[in-house]
């Protein structure tokens, strides 16, 4: 057995004693060990930094780089990253124990990003994935409202509990906890979320994985939640998979049987809007990304969702937007090529038209060198991961693949364009702020690279 595979059993002994979970999305067997193989250089890409690119990435650099803080001598790692007027904000991922809370850096100079803030760490035993930071003006509450995942590390621990927590960052030097939206003990908890703003009220959009199968549902793997008042969220929708006609209504909250024959995972993994918030996107894993139409958000409507040729693994991870929200970008997470019944292969993009929400259209697939370098088996360096948009051009986090550059000037012809992969380096996400793009390295925590053309 090599280093790689040693490895990668430690990260799943890992997972079987953090939950029962019936089967798992990648992130929560990304542990210390799996980290540390970047470090290594066990993978080529990482022996030489790569950085290059042609188009409107062709003059894309390093400008600044930044470890996360150490507290009490624990070293977190991250997780995602967002930038809001011109700060950083850096969730954490499980690495040491969790608890590491979110990072904010001052990002006035680029070039020197400085760690300002530490905050939502006050939930024992919990992870903090994502934050969406953004404005509101409410009866309730004025000011910059922040939102961050809280997710269990382990459900059995007494104080540990899950859901989001809602932060006024107005000052980002002393952020100030407003409140908490509270899910089941008995689910993990949110994993990735949104908040977007309609007519002045803000909303919340929870992914929550396996809420239903936990709660016999009870609870939902989405959520809408009004949060007009931060210190009481409420939740007004709940997205229940048993209203497709072809989920059956004993349909059991985690094992699909699908029309193709097989039977297939079903979780809501992750959930975005468009710009107006009237569209939204959730990453079901193998039912695919469903749309709903949000435009009234006390009425929402199932308007479509893509699908997959039987012998494709779903996996639907993250999606995005592209041509006035005419383009939808989906992301799959597949970690383990070589599942019998499958095409052998690491998760790649598709790119749908979905100018016609009841039925999307695919364009094209979008695939890396890696993808297809499937002879060790079971590896996250090599699956796309998270997606982001500006312009016409995509960003795509790919693990130890680095940070990917897409030109999507025509969708149904994706390019790569640029290539950002720095030594020991580990994506798990990325982020267009301005003339720079963002990436939350793992091992080395965050990166800020210039663009050479803010247009694009």
């Amino acid at each position: 057995m090599n280093k790689k595979h040693i490895v990668l059993s430690s990260a799943m002994a890992g997972l079987l004693v953090f939950s029962a979970t019936p089967t798992t999305f990648a992130h929560d067997m990304l542990d210390d060990a799996l980290v540390e193989k970047g470090q290594e250089g066990s993978q080529a890409l990482n022996e030489v930094p790569v950085l290059e690119g042609t188009k409107n990435v062709g003059n894309w650099k390093e400008v600044g780089s930044a470890q996360l803080k150490q507290y009490d001598g624990v070293q977190n790692n991250t997780a995602d990253v967002y930038a809001y007027d011109g700060y950083a904000y850096v969730g954490t991922h499980t690495r040491n124990g969790g608890e590491g809370g979110v990072r904010i850096f001052d990002l006035k100079d680029p070039s020197n990003p400085v760690e300002i803030a530490k905050f939502a760490d006050d939930i024992p035993g919990t992870w903090q994935e994502k934050v969406i930071v953004k404005k509101v003006n409410t009866e309730e509450f004025k000011g910059d409202l922040a939102v961050v995942s809280v997710q269990q590390l382990d459900r059995e621990a007494p104080e540990s509990k899950g859901g989001f927590l809602l932060y006024d960052v107005s000052n980002p030097e002393s952020p100030e906890k407003l409140g908490f939206w509270e899910m089941d003990k008995r689910v993990p908890g949110t994993h990735e979320l949104y908040l977007t703003v309609k007519e002045g009220k803000p909303f919340v959009l929870a992914a929550n994985p396996y809420a239903d199968y936990y709660t016999h549902g009870k609870e939902k793997d989405f959520a809408l939640v009004d949060v007009s008042d931060p210190s009481a969220p409420e939740t007004i929708y709940e997205f229940d998979p048993r209203t497709l006609p072809e989920v059956d209504e004993d349909f059991n909250g985690y094992h699909w049987d699908s029309p193709d024959g097989k039977t297939r995972p079903v979780f809501n993994h992750s959930t975005m809007t468009d710009n107006n918030g009237d569209t939204a996107l959730l990453s079901f894993w193998d039912l695919g990304t469903i749309i709903l139409d949000i435009s009234d958000p006390y009425n929402v409507k199932f308007e479509g969702r893509t699908d997959y040729a039987p012998d494709v693994q779903g996996s639907a991870h993250s999606a995005a937007l592209a041509k006035g929200g005419n383009v939808l970008i989906e992301t799959r997470e597949v970690y383990n090529p070589t599942r019998e019944g499958y095409e052998e292969s690491y998760g790649y993009t598709r790119i749908f038209d979905i100018k016609d929400k009841q039925n999307p259209q695919l364009l094209s697939t979008f695939k890396t060198e890696l993808v297809d370098d499937v002879e060790d088996g079971v590896t996250f360096a090599n699956t796309v991961h998270d997606p982001k948009v500006h312009g016409n051009t995509l960003y795509l986090s790919h693990y130890a693949g680095g940070i990917r550059a897409v030109d999507i000037t025509d969708p149904s012809n994706p390019e790569q364009v640029g290539v950002y992969n720095p030594a020991g380096g580990y994506f798990w996400g990325t982020f267009v702020d301005r003339n720079y793009v963002l990436g939350s390295d793992m091992n080395q925590g965050l990166k800020v690279l210039q663009k050479n053309n803010s247009n694009k």
